[in-house]
């Protein structure tokens, strides 16, 4: 596979800023990805360096010390090169529940109404995609998730709420995501994901990666309820195979 051009530049004393080609494009969140793993296994100390991958882009950060930059640039440059074989961390689907029953999906009649969809017609799409999580940000566990049918592309609310639910599942432009906790946010609420998103007292506080896939499944309130309970006490099971496509 054919090595896509990258730049490379200062991003505060700290931190050092590689970029892609500015689109969003699975091939380079591959080549992010591979160069990622490289770096992590081969190259950088990551108990001193924090790396974080996101669309076309991987700002590196280095926690303690100021970078040498005329050092390090030259050398991501290289590694960049030497990376072409190796492979990506193991993806994962994940299959995520959400509830679409009114109380939550609070946007949901009218983005159907908006979209010329019945109800049932924009739940049925939005559960039957999978969906690649191209960045993790904003909030801490809260997923951008790429992918999305164009027949469900809407854009965000002209006013954002001042308070949106935690584990609202909204849609915005090209995206759908999941808010892991409550905080104002302009996206189209269409439901809610009865998993907790993100937890800081677990060893890995989002379950999830950039490069993961995710595909949601309906339940009802009844098993949203349950769902609830069980990750509350800890032993609600996720739904995770290996991704190999």
């Amino acid at each position: 596979m054919d090595k896509f051009q990258i730049s490379i530049r200062p991003f505060g004393v700290h931190a050092i800023l590689v970029e892609w080609p500015n689109q969003v494009d699975e091939a380079i969140l591959n080549d992010i990805l591979k160069f990622t793993n490289y770096l992590a296994t081969n190259c950088l100390d990551v108990s001193k360096w924090e790396i974080v991958p996101a669309y076309n882009s991987v700002t590196l950060i280095l926690r303690k010390e100021p970078i040498d930059f005329n050092r390090l640039i030259p050398r991501l440059k290289q590694w960049h090169g030497e990376c072409v074989d190796s492979k990506p961390k193991q993806k994962y689907l994940w299959k995520l529940p959400v509830c679409y029953d009114a109380d939550f999906g609070v946007d949901l009649e009218e983005v159907a109404e908006k979209l010329s969809l019945t109800i049932p017609e924009l739940i049925k799409q939005h559960t039957e995609n999978v969906y690649t999580v191209y960045g993790i940000g904003f909030l801490p566990g809260f997923m951008y998730l790429g992918g999305l049918p164009k027949s469900l592309e809407i854009p965000r609310r002209a006013t954002p709420r001042l308070k949106v639910q935690k584990g609202a599942v909204g849609i915005a432009g090209k995206q759908t995501g999941i808010y892991p906790q409550e905080s104002p946010g302009g996206w189209n609420i269409i439901g809610n994901c009865s998993v907790p998103m993100f937890n800081p007292k677990e060893e890995n506080p989002c379950f999830v990666s950039v490069g993961d896939k995710v595909q949601f499944y309906a339940i009802e309130r009844a098993e949203y309820d349950l769902h609830t309970i069980e990750g509350e006490v800890g032993i609600f099971k996720l739904d995770k195979t290996e991704w190999d496509a």
